[in-house]
């Protein structure tokens, strides 16, 4: 499948504000039913944010990443999303460059994925490596009643 045409940009606090319903119609698109169904915890969650940015085919949102992290020592990729619709056309490696570029001399960049996703590979082609390739183990705590 072809590239899409699209705008990376990086989302101000208030540009996530004006257009937080398109952000979250974007997780229920992929089925992330745990931040749809707390519209404002997300909301807060993209106000704690260190950095976000919107993929846009016009003025349409069609993919977004978000990070946390101290900017310096880890960031960490909290969601990258993009539409269905527009999946497989190279708008994930150009969020997840705008991320890239970004946090350069960040010593640390970690994300968590859904093991045998599509996603695996575009990481890995982006140069990530599974954590236990590195001789680690990452857990992972989830909130009880959290949904997830």
């Amino acid at each position: 499948m072809e590239k899409d045409v699209v705008e990376v940009r990086e989302l101000t606090a208030d540009v996530s504000l004006t257009r937080f319903n398109e952000i979250l119609a974007l997780y229920g698109a992929v089925g992330w039913t745990n931040y749809i169904a707390r519209p404002d915890t997300l909301r807060a969650g993209y106000e704690g944010s260190l950095a976000a940015w919107g993929a846009f085919a016009g003025d349409k949102l069609v993919g977004v990443v978000r990070v946390v992290g101290d900017g310096v020592t880890i960031v960490f990729v909290q969601d990258l999303i993009v539409a269905p619709s527009h999946q497989r056309r190279g708008i994930g490696a150009q969020l997840m460059q705008a991320v890239m570029n970004r946090f350069s001399d960040v010593y640390q960049m970690e994300l968590l994925t859904d093991d045998g996703s599509g996603a695996c590979a575009l990481y890995e082609r982006l140069g990530f490596v599974r954590s236990d390739a590195m001789g680690c183990v990452s857990y992972v705590r989830v909130a009880v009643g959290s949904g997830a």
